[in-house]
């Protein structure tokens, strides 16, 4: 799932992506749509891997890459490895741990039960791992998600990811794949995140939200929302 990232339309001329200009206006709750968000920093209010760095005696190390991953410095898949490289030998217990530390950002149950009272689905993509991501999605009754997943050996990490890490690219896909599988135009799409890894699906989306992000993200996005509660996204939908 490469290349991508270079074929982006632009959403207010050619929404369908068919090379016809459509001028259709921005999403609106009166019709199905599809909204999908980033996890870390956006769904919630933690960095999962930052809470997993802390178990490991590893928190200062870990946000640092974290930090710089964010602000795009760094190349998300390599910062991903070598953040979960430092977690080799924690038990699995340690989702549990850092499950029970996490909450969901301020209005984001509220908009997930908005937009689901208009026929919306929710997704949500996420650089983090299954191990808590599955149980969030249950929590938060979110219709779509993807996320890593972490090797382990003997109920202990080996400091691995399984399989193609969720990165860019791979959330831009997701948001494309779903609105294709739900009959979603992309011009009746909304994407939320933080960070610079949340750039090509903000940017493809039918409207584009920067959350408390980054000052690249922030360039890059239709709309930034700086006051951490998700329910403003509901502003911008009519």
């Amino acid at each position: 799932m490469t290349g991508e990232d270079a074929h982006f339309v632009d959403k207010f001329t050619d929404d369908d992506g068919d090379g016809t200009a459509t001028g259709n206006p921005m999403p609106t709750l009166s019709k199905p749509g599809l909204l999908v968000m980033d996890v870390d920093s956006t769904l919630i209010d933690e960095e999962v891997i930052d809470e997993l760095g802390e178990a490991a005696g590893k928190g200062e190390e870990i946000a640092d890459v974290t930090e710089r991953a964010m602000r795009g410095e760094l190349e998300f898949c390599d910062a991903l490895r070598a953040r979960v490289a430092l977690l080799e030998g924690l038990p699995v217990s340690v989702f549990d741990t850092v499950h029970d530390k996490l909450h969901f950002t301020r209005g984001a149950l509220e908009l997930i039960d908005t937009l689901h009272e208009h026929g919306w689905k929710v997704g949500v993509v996420s650089g983090g791992f299954h191990e808590v991501v599955d149980r969030l999605a249950a929590e938060g009754h979110i219709d779509l998600w993807i996320a890593n997943r972490l090797d382990v050996v003997d109920g202990r990490l080996t400091g691995k990811v399984l399989g193609e890490i969720v990165c860019k690219t791979v959330k831009l896909h997701a948001l494309r794949a779903w609105a294709e599988r739900l009959g979603v135009p992309m011009s009746q799409t909304v994407a939320v995140g933080d960070g610079a890894n949340d750039i090509p699906m903000i940017q493809a989306a039918g409207l584009g939200l920067a959350f408390c992000a980054k000052p690249k993200t922030q360039l890059a996005a239709d709309e930034s929302i700086n006051d951490r509660d998700l329910r403003h996204v509901l502003e911008y939908l009519r």
